[in-house]
């Protein structure tokens, strides 16, 4: 039966020396217990006597059968380092949040599976939780006064927990965090949700930040672009609500003002509104421009930002943004702009010794190719199309400047065009190579040089 023991300032029994012993004692240490350690030579049944807890730590089975009978006969809980069958309790694999804890068992029979366990549901847990849990302490009894009955009472965590007031606790902002208890026990459900923009980085759901995947935890509702791979939005809580608002080129499905309405009137209704962009939301993802709506509305919002395709897909294709011998810069470029936008200075982008992470540039490849070389870059410049990028149909396409036209051409959505000595370092570095599935879909490399 799981149990959390209160051994504050109370006598536990430590017997026996060591890396084992003292990792034990050290545990015991932090729950704030008095410590007894003994040497398996120094060990005698009394010592039991007075303490509430035994942990035999020594490398003598047959000393240990004694500890553990002792303290069975004495009715004391006896813990024998990896030996269950002499055991009376065993410790759990812990998260810890203090004073909020989480404990994983497996009876003792899978302790490194407990572990890994662990591990995962750590990622989940965001580190504010303890000072949330104290927060909460604190306002217990004054809660009482004001909300008589239990479901009143769970009815408000149940609010503040999932909404603003978490997402203070995170950031640190204690103080608007206790105006938000205050609001809502003033005006219960009244209190207004928030915008939180997370960058859901470019396609492989591994490199979806921790940060992002404990919002998308806590989404009320989420917001996504055809750039959020699957294996991303599998990782959104399961009963959050799914709005997909995407655009491609040549086509929107949902026009960008409706957009950021959509996030203000769902954060409005009090919801904790997931804004998911792939990539980073500030690196060519119009994060800014649905930020700035949010702030002329009034509505509070956060940003986490996401690795960016540039980044990412180059460093699955084994091509540095950035190499001593080639490339002393790296300019990210977008191919889409606004038409009444500020022409580019094909001249500063021509430079050699230059690394270019172009965005949405395959429909642009003839100007690109063709400014480029015009403003003084060399037409035997190494180039490289990546389309889907981190993904298991990601392919590669290398070749020259002048032959970029030809690579893009077709090249599966989304891509990144890549222009810079940099790229000859592909054929030695890549590394991220897949056998083709089931589907036919494999990475690919075409070399046109």
């Amino acid at each position: 039966m799981p149990l959390f023991a209160a051994i504050k300032d109370r006598p536990v029994l430590v017997v026996g020396t060591g890396e084992i012993a003292d990792r034990k004692i050290a545990f015991l240490h932090r729950a704030g217990a008095q410590v007894r350690v003994v040497a398996e030579a120094d060990f005698d049944e009394s010592h039991i006597d007075s303490v509430v807890l035994v942990i035999a730590a020594t490398e003598n089975r047959e000393l240990n059968r004694r500890i553990s009978d002792a303290a069975q006969a004495r009715y004391r809980l006896v813990n024998v380092v990896d030996d269950q069958p002499l055991c009376s309790f065993i410790f759990p694999s812990i998260v810890d949040r203090s004073p909020l804890l989480v404990a994983i068992s497996s009876g003792g029979t899978a302790p490194v599976l407990a572990r890994v366990l662990r591990e995962k549901i750590e990622a989940l847990l965001p580190t504010s939780l303890g000072r949330m849990a104290e927060k909460a302490s604190y306002w217990r009894n004054h809660l009482k006064t004001r909300l008589t009955s239990v479901a009143e009472r769970r009815r408000f965590w149940e609010r503040v927990f999932r909404g603003r007031f978490a997402s203070l606790m995170h950031t640190g902002n204690e103080a608007a965090a206790q105006q938000i208890l205050e609001d809502e026990l003033d005006n219960p459900g009244s209190g207004t949700g928030e915008i939180i923009l997370v960058g859901a980085g470019p396609g492989d759901a591994g490199l979806l930040t921790l940060r992002g995947l404990q919002v998308l935890q806590d989404a009320d509702v989420v917001f996504y672009d055809h750039l959020v791979s699957d294996g991303v939005r599998e990782l959104i809580r399961r009963d959050a609500e799914q709005i997909c608002v995407g655009k491609r080129a040549g086509e929107h499905s949902v026009p960008q003002h409706d957009t950021n309405q959509m996030l203000i009137t769902a954060a409005r209704e009090g919801k904790t509104v997931v804004r998911l962009k792939g990539g980073d939301p500030f690196i060519f993802g119009r994060g800014g421009e649905e930020l700035q709506a949010a702030a002329e509305a009034g509505v509070p919002f956060q940003v986490v930002p996401g690795i960016t395709a540039a980044s990412a897909v180059t460093a699955y294709a084994g091509i540095p943004l950035t190499h001593r011998d080639y490339a002393q810069s790296v300019t990210f470029v977008t191919g889409h702009y606004k038409a009444d936008s500020t022409p580019f200075d094909w001249s500063h982008l021509a430079e050699s010794r230059q690394t270019l992470a172009i965005y949405m540039g395959t429909m642009k490849a003839a100007e690109i190719s063709e400014q480029l070389i015009q403003h003084g870059r060399d037409a035997t410049t190494p180039v490289a199309v990546i389309s889907r990028g981190t993904r298991v149909d990601q392919h590669v396409a290398t070749g020259t400047l002048q032959d970029l036209v030809h690579l893009a051409k077709d090249a599966p959505m989304p891509a990144l065009i890549v222009v810079g000595e940099v790229v000859q370092l592909h054929s030695t570095l890549a590394w991220f190579q897949h056998t083709t599935d089931t589907e036919g879909f494999g990475a690919s490399v075409i070399n046109l040089a």
